[in-house]
């Protein structure tokens, strides 16, 4: 991970470096300069705040899942290939846990701040949805995005304190969630074929029984006058 090193890596790295000894709010701009081997001047022309080096983080994880997916298989479902795509993702992020500890304890504490990382959250999701084959137009692409976000949240914040080889605890987190999302997906998804099914015969019915100028339209077989 970060094998080039650009200012940017380098910056990147630098911050993850000291997050993990220290809380995210005592690393400063300086600080990840200093520790990086830059001048402010090289970091500014890089990033325009501390909170951009986290995205350019998340960035370059996002980068190393899809570098690391595997073509499915006949008889991977988008379910599976998507669980594969988080796990590898907490696989890469490993080496930065006690760093991502420490910034996701200082964002527990400042949600306004948090907040600012839905967006990057949700571009992450939309790529591990995109690369293992799922829909993604329709009103439903924003559904699932965000459900998917929900669900990698959650076993996030299990996968910061689960310590062991096998991440257990994390993975039934994350079968659990993915589960529950595609069965709500689905509820969702016949709902809106009834709903817009019911709007499709709702305008044929008004377009036979309006004509031109808002008036009845004739039948167009009358049946002939009894004598």
């Amino acid at each position: 991970m970060f094998e080039e090193f650009s200012r940017r890596n380098r910056a990147v790295m630098a911050a993850m470096t000291l997050a993990a000894t220290r809380g995210w709010s005592d690393v400063g701009l300086a600080d990840i300069a200093k520790e990086a081997n830059l001048t402010m001047a090289d970091l500014r022309r890089e990033f325009v705040c501390k909170n951009d080096i986290l995205r350019a983080f998340q960035a370059e994880v996002d980068a190393q899942v899809l570098a690391r997916s595997k073509p499915a298989g006949p008889g991977d479902s988008v379910r599976d290939q998507v669980f594969d795509a988080l796990m590898t993702r907490f696989d890469v992020m490993t080496p930065h846990k006690e760093a991502l500890k420490h910034i996701a304890a200082y964002f527990r504490c400042h949600p306004g701040e948090a907040s600012m990382f839905v967006c990057t959250r949700m571009v992450s999701q939309y790529w591990t949805l995109a690369n293992a084959g799922a829909k993604l137009d329709g009103p439903g692409a924003l559904v699932r995005v965000a459900g998917l976000s929900a669900v990698y949240g959650k076993a996030f914040s299990v996968w910061l304190e689960d310590d062991s080889s096998s991440l257990d605890k994390t993975m039934a987190t994350l079968d659990r969630g993915l589960a529950n999302g595609e069965r709500g997906m689905q509820s969702l998804e016949r709902a809106c074929e009834t709903f817009c099914g019911l709007v499709r015969g709702l305008k044929r019915n008004f377009e036979r029984k309006d004509g031109p100028n808002g008036k009845p339209s004739p039948d167009p077989d009358p049946a002939p006058s009894s004598a």
